[in-house]
């Protein structure tokens, strides 16, 4: 099956890798000179499960210029999520489904608006990778998990066929028959992470050690643990507590990407993680104080490094 991946970034190029290592046929949507360098000299990983150099089928600025795919891998990050949603439908007949990946959970009501709900997946992408350079994809850490499932009946033949590549390349993969439980089931831990690293400038390590922050850590959880309940998702406390206990486990250093964007000045993922705990509690009617705090203080830096 051709598969196309629109953005070639820490989750899309990792995972794209190993499938091109082994075998599928697989096209990146890639920007500027990380795209340059793909092309000339192929995407490059280096991880702890294996360093890898591979060749795409192509690489395109614009979708247009690949074809009709069977299944598109929607893996940009949040702030450019709409502008390539936009430029998806070049990829996609009645058939192709769209898998997103990002963080967050609003991308698929996002990509519904875009391509309508029967091409829309779910999934979720458990990893730390980053672009270290131009044409350079670099996992962090000793994990690297993907979570998906069809949200249509129709979806279930593409996704089958697109498990069954992610097993012949060896990716953890798990194939859901609900794919909402594991979308929100990531978010509550990468809000808590995102929001925690990235207001302390610290790493997990030293908020886990430290009272409050660790109390602030469980509340943030909690919050959107609360909002998952609201939307039909039945995430209890014992499932916090789980999350708490994973956070133990973690290597010290480890930070989310969204406290990089912030030493780099990007743009931040904010007004999808405690943002949208916040908007989304607010149409509940639920209070979420902690995220609520997280969001405002945050605020100056969602679009990048504020003037001095």
């Amino acid at each position: 099956m051709h598969i196309a991946i629109v953005g070639a970034g820490g989750i899309g190029g990792y995972f794209g890798a190993r499938l091109i290592e082994a075998g599928e046929p697989v096209s990146f949507v890639a920007r500027g000179a990380h795209a340059a360098a793909i092309r000339d000299h192929g995407l490059r990983i280096t991880s702890a499960l294996g360093d890898a150099t591979v060749r795409p089928r192509a690489v395109a600025e614009d979708p247009a210029a690949l074809g009709v795919a069977d299944l598109v891998v929607f893996a940009v990050k949040l702030p450019d999520a709409e502008h390539a949603a936009s430029q998806l439908k070049p990829l996609l007949d009645e058939r192709t489904v769209v898998l997103p990946l990002q963080n967050g959970v609003d991308v698929v009501d996002l990509l519904t608006r875009h391509v309508g709900a029967p091409a829309v997946a779910a999934g979720a992408a458990l990893i730390s990778a980053r672009i270290a350079s131009p044409g350079v994809v670099e996992h962090l850490g000793p994990f690297a998990r993907l979570r998906y499932g069809p949200l249509q009946p129709a979806q279930s033949e593409r996704m089958q066929a697109f498990h069954a590549a992610c097993q012949r390349a060896r990716i953890d993969a798990e194939l859901l028959a609900d794919p909402r439980r594991a979308i929100w089931e990531k978010f509550v831990f990468l809000v808590g992470m995102s929001s925690l690293t990235t207001l302390t400038r610290q790493p997990i390590g030293v908020i886990r050690e430290h009272a409050e922050m660790r109390r602030l850590l469980r509340q943030v959880m909690s919050e959107a643990a609360a909002l998952a309940r609201a939307e039909g998702v039945p995430l209890d406390e014992a499932f916090v507590d789980a999350q708490m206990a994973a956070v133990d486990k973690l290597p010290a250093g480890i930070k989310a990407s969204m406290l990089g964007d912030l030493h780099a000045g990007r743009p931040l993922e904010l007004p999808w993680l405690a943002g949208a705990v916040v908007r989304r509690s607010d149409a509940h009617g639920l209070a979420a104080p902690a995220n609520r705090f997280v969001a405002a203080a945050l605020a100056p830096y969602v679009d990048g490094a504020p003037a001095a």
